[in-house]
């Protein structure tokens, strides 16, 4: 046995290094031209201060790289980078970088490779952090971490193919978030536990925990006429930013409400397998116990997640001198609809996994 699982930790370990040294040479695979750097020459240094008296330092970088691919592979190519203290929309390059380059037409008609970077290659980070993470999952979890990692590739596949779909064909966006609700739902559930009661709870308190907790977010936004919310961060959008809105918030709860609904049922499940005499008043006890510990710590969790990701463009908005109250309003009241929808799902979560669990405990207590 030991010796089974050594060969699987080998086995999984050379998995792992193959993706990384097959993704670092994987430049035959993209469209767009990619350049190794080589070389980087600092030229120039001017130091700024804008109108507010705000000071920064901006850089040009002369860069020398080598094609990876497409008609003008191992080709050499002169690009030009600038980049500042700030490092708003920019960053300096090193060598031995990957990056996107867009040819100078100009120069190219004389056979004079020259061009601009237009992004950094980075899938090799994703995949080394996806590997660390799988690697994670496969030391705690074992079985379940592998189908836990299953279940998420299936998840990112899944969505990938319906924001695409919905692209190409303009479907309504709201169906397709609650179609994605259900398979997201089903498939995370019944991979990591397994066909039981204990998903079977999961299942449908997720589900009707979801529904509930964005039905009563949208009748509070049309009862307010929908008035504190502020759209602006979806001004680029082509598309009709509401239903956007909306479809995102079936997707965003249904994080935290599968989360409350899967810890609510296991431990309703293993209460009652631990003590099969328990009564069904001290089951709901435990349960409601249970839940309001979970309740504080995902609401909070919740709460920091959205706003987070704010905190970026707050600071922008206040060094550029625009009132607080202006600031925090423009940006996080989407963030705090969407942190308030998924707090109203947990805590209707808890007492339908709790009813719902005590259903199939009554019913397994009826087949004695």
């Amino acid at each position: 046995m030991a010796h089974k699982k050594i060969y699987t930790w080998i086995v999984f370990c050379l998995i792992m290094i193959t993706s990384i040294i097959f993704v670092y040479h994987n430049a035959f695979l993209y469209d767009r031209p990619i350049a190794k750097i080589t070389n980087t020459t600092l030229v120039k240094t001017e130091k700024v201060v804008d109108s507010y008296g705000h000071k920064d330092t901006l850089y040009t970088q002369k860069i020398d790289a080598i094609i990876q691919n497409g008609l003008h592979k191992k080709q050499s190519i002169q690009l030009t980078n600038e980049y500042s203290d700030s490092g708003a929309y920019d960053e300096p390059y090193h060598i031995g970088a990957n990056v996107f380059v867009s040819f100078d037409k100009k120069q190219h008609l004389k056979n004079e490779l020259t061009g601009v970077i237009t992004g950094v290659k980075r899938d090799i980070y994703i995949v080394i952090i996806a590997c660390l993470f799988i690697l994670v999952l496969f030391f705690i979890g074992r079985k379940q971490g592998i189908y836990t990692s299953i279940s998420l590739a299936f998840n990112i596949i899944l969505l990938s193919y319906a924001l695409d779909f919905y692209i190409q064909h303009g479907l309504n966006l709201i169906w397709i978030s609650i179609i994605l609700t259900v398979l997201f739902t089903v498939s995370s559930l019944l991979l990591v536990n397994g066909w039981n009661e204990k998903t079977f709870t999961a299942i449908i308190a997720t589900l009707l925990g979801t529904l509930l907790s964005v039905s009563i977010t949208i009748l509070a936004m049309w009862l307010t006429s929908e008035r504190g919310l502020y759209y602006e961060e979806m001004q680029f959008l082509t598309r009709p930013y509401k239903l956007v809105f909306l479809a995102g918030l079936f997707i965003g709860s249904l994080g935290a409400v599968m989360d409350v609904a899967i810890s609510i049922s296991t431990s309703m499940f293993e209460l009652y397998e631990t003590n099969k005499h328990i009564s069904i008043k001290q089951l709901k006890q435990s349960g409601f116990n249970i839940g309001k510990d979970i309740m504080g710590t995902m609401t909070n969790i919740l709460l920091f997640a959205y706003v987070s990701g704010s905190i970026p463009i707050l600071i922008i908005y206040l060094m550029n001198h625009s009132p607080l109250g202006f600031a925090l309003s423009i940006n996080l009241s989407l963030e705090m609809v969407r942190a308030l929808s998924g707090g109203i799902g947990i805590v209707i979560t808890i007492p339908i996994g709790l009813y719902v669990a005590i259903f199939y405990i009554k019913k397994k207590e009826a087949k004695k």
